[in-house]
């Protein structure tokens, strides 16, 4: 704009000047070396306006000519992308249907003109792994490293594929080399917890439930679950490294309301009961069945091998009186009873037990009793009755 008001001030210069001298019109002499030019000033002024003007035309030509070089480079980029955002888009179609190969093929080449091609090089390795092509998949997650703000995502898809193809100590050593920086991630937390599990690491499971948790990624219920499962399996790993007496040093280091905890107590009892360490067992059983009666404590009873039978006939005596219409109670009252060949109180009980609801194993039991007694036809029936039992749960 600016140029054209400069352009019309001169000509309109130039009319007025030609105009008020046009009797008048000067003279101009040019001496550049030995080159003379002569002109009328009116000539000047309008060289001089024609000249401006041929520049201004020829800067309006050469604009356009670039403008022309750029909306063809502009056309050809935005037609690379429209090819690679459609070629990316169909082949995340063929990795959610299992295509592997068309899945790879597409997807990286969605990625060659991509501006963010980091979600495609992380596709591409789930596609490699699925063709079952491991060093290529390692290729694509390396080229996606290399990309921007990419290292929680490539360390998070890793972890993934490691873990699919039961990589787990290889998985694990990815994730640890994120938790650092990310440690409330709710991907990161729960492929740590799949990898714990997989891997037994006991210690590590229990310290990140409260985090789990915290994170809305398991219910209460399910974190109690998961420290049971916990303490069980580091139950086990103490016992077989450091025996009974490492096993009950841990146990007593224990919270209170750990140790009331009834699997947990279970996997104690079958853990000691495993090292021959009966007489513990049952001093713990004991001590916890006299605060609160509880089917599953009960039921261990007849697996420990004891010296003496009868403390703990007497207790389940005491809690049969309280308790009369506990078949476990009775049933297992009744295997004691076996344990020191007292076969009447044994039939008694087992007799009291499948009263209130009838169980293929108390059945046999009885059987057996019914033997030791002499009444063999009896016996026969009942055995006959516990397959049937067993015929109809098959």
């Amino acid at each position: 704009m600016i140029r054209l008001l400069l352009l019309a001030i001169v000509l309109v210069g130039g009319l007025i000047v030609g105009t008020t001298f046009a009797d008048q019109q000067g003279y101009v002499l040019i001496s550049v070396a030995d080159t003379t030019i002569e002109m009328s000033l009116t000539t000047l002024v309008i060289f001089i306006g024609a000249l401006i003007a041929g520049l201004f035309l020829l800067e309006i030509l050469v604009k356009r000519i670039l403008s022309v070089g750029n909306f063809t480079r502009g056309w050809f980029s935005a037609r690379h992308l429209r090819k690679a955002r459609y070629n990316t888009f169909k082949g995340m179609i063929k990795l959610h249907e299992g295509e592997w190969k068309d899945a790879e093929r597409l997807i990286t080449k969605g990625g060659r003109h991509n501006d963010f091609p980091l979600l495609n090089y992380l596709a591409a390795a789930e596609a490699a792994q699925g063709r079952q092509q491991i060093e290529q998949r390692d290729h694509y997650l390396k080229l996606a490293s290399e990309q921007s703000d990419s290292r929680l995502a490539v360390a998070l898809t890793s972890a993934k594929l490691q873990m699919r193809e039961q990589q787990y100590e290889l998985a694990l050593a990815t994730l640890q080399s994120v938790k650092v920086d990310y440690p409330r991630n709710p991907v990161l937390l729960e492929l740590l917890k799949e990898c714990y599990l997989a891997l037994n690491e006991w210690q590590a499971l229990k310290n990140i439930i409260h985090p789990l948790t915290k994170a809305n990624l398991i219910s209460e219920q399910q974190a109690l679950e998961l420290e049971e499962k916990a303490e069980c399996g580091l139950m086990a790993f103490i016992a077989t490294n450091k025996g009974t007496a490492g096993l009950l040093d841990h146990w007593n280091s224990l919270p209170k309301k750990l140790q009331k905890h009834v699997p947990v107590l279970v996997c104690l009892i079958k853990q000691l009961h495993a090292r021959k360490a009966d007489s513990e067992a049952y001093i713990i059983l004991r001590d916890n069945l006299k605060k609160r009666s509880d089917d599953r404590l009960v039921e261990l009873l007849p697996t420990l091998n004891l010296a003496d039978y009868h403390p703990a006939t007497v207790l389940l005596e005491g809690m049969a009186n309280y308790d009369v219409r506990n078949p476990v109670i009775q049933s297992t009252l009744a295997q004691l009873y076996m344990r020191t060949e007292k076969w009447q109180p044994a039939r008694d009980h087992f007799e009291a037990a499948l009263a209130i609801r009838e169980n293929m194993s108390d059945y046999a039991y009885l059987a057996r009793v019914l033997e030791k007694q002499n009444r063999k036809q009896a016996a026969a029936d009942l055995s006959r009755k516990a397959l049937t039992m067993v015929d109809s749960q098959t």
